[in-house]
């Protein structure tokens, strides 16, 4: 018993001490014109910080049905890509067309469906990956969106109501109605950004299935996100967020302070806690705000049990890079095990205290008296 409440102490210590460990950030740089046919390019650069990929990584990818599609459309991430759009365009079709030269850029490969988030990072993905994408970025910046999904061609586009019929489309302007609204084609595949597909335009192969594709509403598409991208048209300055823990392991049902610091010294500014307990996937605890100084505090209330990792992110703006703290390894002792861990220790110390008394006694019995030393 003696052995294993050692063995178990030296792994909560171990474990407690254990190399913190940080994420890198990744940067992708898109170019868009001032509008199809456009002499003014314009490079957006677009930063995920780790914590928020592996946040979209660890979600559930299964569809059951084709309802679940619009789980991948994640608006309010991507929001900050579409408020840049729009400080350089003022038409919605020229909005709509500089989402899908953003698209177009990236290289298309088979892939299982992701989020728009891992879609960035990984840089590659087919026409449902690109379609959550546009589709994203198209419901931040305000536009009212679809998704088409062409069943018998496996194959998805996205359909956007313009406030008028799409002036730049070179060929016949094709759209869905549904609802009496009319949604135009907005194709996301194809590596030409500059002379890819437009807003209005239909590869030859999809307009006889056009008829009977099925619209995908985007009402129940992801409304809040635990974080968000930086987008900015200039080199975004560095920044660094800072976490330590009031205690390295806690019981649970108490409570853990976590603080830190933003750097530079940014007030009023969202600061998003991550939690992962062991392999399961990640999740968010809350946020907290800086003050005037940048500094934050979170107090959380442990509910749960085992090694637990916290970390804190913060998404940026358009000045400064978001950034993400160390990662914390919290161990969260159940009241059982701390009852069994105490009364093990009270047990080897009873018997340790019982062994040294016996001890001193059997040598008291064994040294001879002053006369038996005389004679």
């Amino acid at each position: 018993m003696k052995e294993l409440t050692l063995l178990v102490l030296v792994v909560l210590v171990v474990l407690s001490y254990l190399p913190y460990y940080s994420f890198s950030e990744t940067i992708r740089t898109y170019r868009i014109l001032n509008n199809p046919g456009g002499r003014t390019t314009y490079c957006l650069t677009v930063t995920v910080q780790q914590s928020i990929y592996d946040y979209y990584a660890s979600k559930s990818h299964k569809t059951n049905s084709i309802s679940d599609f619009s789980k991948f459309v994640t608006p309010y991430t991507l929001k900050p890509i579409a408020d840049r759009l729009w400080e350089i365009y003022t038409d919605d079709e020229d909005f709509a067309n500089g989402v899908l030269m953003m698209v177009h850029q990236i290289p298309y490969s088979e892939s299982d469906a992701k989020y728009p988030v891992e879609t960035i990072v990984e840089n590659v993905g087919d026409c449902d990956v690109f379609s959550y994408m546009a589709a994203s970025i198209m419901i931040a910046g305000g536009l009212d969106v679809i998704l088409i999904y062409y069943e018998s061609q496996s194959h998805m586009n996205v359909g956007v109501n313009l406030s008028h019929v799409p002036h730049d489309a070179r060929y016949t302007v094709r759209y869905v109605l549904y609802n009496g609204i009319r949604y135009y084609m907005a194709e996301c595949t194809g590596d030409d950004w500059i002379n890819g597909w437009r807003v209005g335009e239909c590869p030859p192969e999809l307009v006889p299935a056009l008829s009977t594709a099925k619209v995908v509403t985007l009402e129940n598409s992801e409304q809040t996100a635990a974080g968000q991208v930086s987008a900015s048209y200039k080199t975004l300055t560095p920044s660094t967020l800072s976490l330590s823990a009031s205690s390295p392991f806690i019981i649970e049902g108490s409570t853990l302070t976590l603080s830190g610091q933003l750097s530079p010294a940014l007030p009023n500014k969202t600061i998003t806690i991550y939690l992962k307990v062991g392999s399961s996937q990640w999740i968010t605890l809350g946020t907290a705000a800086t003050n005037i100084n940048g500094e934050f505090s979170f107090i959380w209330t442990a509910n749960i049990t085992g090694i637990c990792f916290i970390r804190a992110s913060w998404s940026g703006d358009n000045v400064y890079a978001g950034a993400d703290s160390p990662t914390l390894n919290i161990t969260i002792l159940s009241m059982f095990f701390f009852v069994l861990l105490a009364l093990a220790v009270s047990l080897a110390v009873v018997g340790s205290a019982i062994f040294l008394i016996s001890r001193q006694r059997g040598v008291a019995i064994l040294e001879p008296s002053p006369t038996e030393i005389l004679t």
